[in-house]
């Protein structure tokens, strides 16, 4: 499906590693934090093994306990829900926008209005299983004291910037600030997008980059958490390295923590990476516009849709969606004959069955995001193919779609 961009740049970074001494912590870390908060414009930045562990350092900064509510989407990889859980808090989900694939303002600002208020107006954005249990009864207690208990029990908002493209973020603060909730920017396939000209990630009160090989750029292994608060700052840093403080001794830990440690070599992979971050990003753009020519017009078939508010796309992956009445599951089939893979992006959250199973969801709960999930497919991506081989997905995806049209 995709394939890291790397070059003797890269290999020899890693190599001098080797070649030296190294720290668990060390100058490779520090020199990649400081040159990836320069890259933001922000203050601060935290190397991590993932973007899912700089999803949980976040969660936990933002005070997230258990039976603490989250609003966040449920059209995205499954770590951006799981981080809420890993603290005992409640994803509430809302459904996203059909153009996009993002979290839906209106819905989020509806969600934190209610859940505010309380009553039967709040239950309806819990989990179904939890609408009629001892919890639910907690946050809608009467009137005179609903306010106070359910402000604290909802957080934070998490919007993911699902497949690179920035979500209607300023709304999204508002309601932040009108509720007092902190803003934990999943960016973790958005490195290098822009929303209104401002960079995603550094817009709420922390964002998480990843760098998985698929990603824009590659550690290996590895994120990035970036924020302006300093204590959140001191937080993550301490958490990271297994709850020491920069004040401690080797083996003298202040608070629980883990190992959420960037090491030396993924470090300096992504500093070699970083610096060429304005070609891969370039390289990827021109994949896609590759893509969007060869598919335009293409019956059954719609390309990406760049919403007005991104004034840069930073491709992570092409998605395209198909029409209802396109037989996905036999489109993907006659790909992988052609030796093309694919996959469907993304099953539902709310749908997998650990979520299912805990939460009693189902189909119907979010219309819009199981749409998605029913037409979407991820093409072969990196910032490594060629024309050629983007012309010959779309030839054999076109072909394949005019057998596997369902004609009524």
């Amino acid at each position: 499906m995709s394939s890291p961009d790397l070059t003797d740049a890269e290999r020899n970074a890693v190599l001098d590693v080797l070649r030296t001494p190294t720290l668990s912590i060390g100058p490779r870390i520090e020199a990649f934090e400081r040159a990836v908060a320069a890259y933001t414009g922000l203050r601060y930045a935290a190397g991590v093994s993932s973007g899912t562990s700089g999803l949980h350092l976040c969660v936990i900064a933002a005070g997230v306990e258990e039976g603490d509510l989250v609003i966040t989407t449920p059209f995205s990889f499954v770590a951006s829900a799981n981080c809420i859980l890993y603290e005992r808090g409640i994803p509430v989900f809302v459904d996203v926008d059909p153009a996009t694939g993002n979290i839906d303002p209106a819905l989020v600002a509806q969600a934190a209005h209610d859940l505010a208020r309380g009553g039967p107006s709040a239950q309806r954005w819990l989990p179904p299983s939890l609408r009629s249990t001892q919890y639910a009864a907690r946050i809608t207690h009467h009137a005179s004291r609903i306010t106070h208990h359910a402000s604290r029990r909802l957080k934070a908002i998490l919007p993911v910037h699902a497949f690179g493209q920035p979500a209607d973020l300023d709304p999204i603060l508002e309601v932040a600030h009108e509720h007092g909730l902190a803003v934990i920017e999943d960016a973790c396939e958005a490195l290098g997008s822009e929303y209104k000209g401002r960079r995603v990630g550094t817009l709420g009160d922390a964002g998480v980059f990843a760098f998985y090989p698929n990603k824009q750029m590659t550690t290996g292994e590895g994120g990035m958490i970036v924020t302006n608060r300093p204590e959140w700052d001191a937080l993550f840093r301490s958490l990271r390295n297994q709850g020491r403080d920069v004040f401690d001794a080797w083996l003298n830990h202040t608070r629980l923590g883990y190992n959420y440690r960037l090491d030396e070599m993924s470090a300096a992979l992504g500093l070699a990476q970083l610096g060429r971050i304005e070609e891969l990003l370039a390289k990827r753009d021109r994949v896609a516009r590759w893509y969007n020519e060869r598919l335009a017009g293409v019956e059954g078939v719609r390309v990406p849709f760049i919403a007005p508010s991104t004034t840069r796309m930073s491709w992570f992956v092409y998605v395209v969606r198909f029409a209802p009445k396109v037989d996905r599951t036999a489109v993907m089939g006659h790909l992988e004959e052609a030796g093309i893979p694919s996959r469907p992006y993304f099953t539902p959250i709310h749908l997998q069955p650990f979520y299912a199973a805990r939460f009693g969801y189902r189909r119907g709960d979010f219309p819009v995001t199981e749409a998605l999930g029913d037409t979407c497919l991820a093409l072969p991506f990196s910032s490594v193919m060629g024309e050629g081989e983007v012309d010959y997905v779309c030839q054999h995806l076109a072909s394949a779609l005019r057998q596997h049209v369902t004609r009524n």
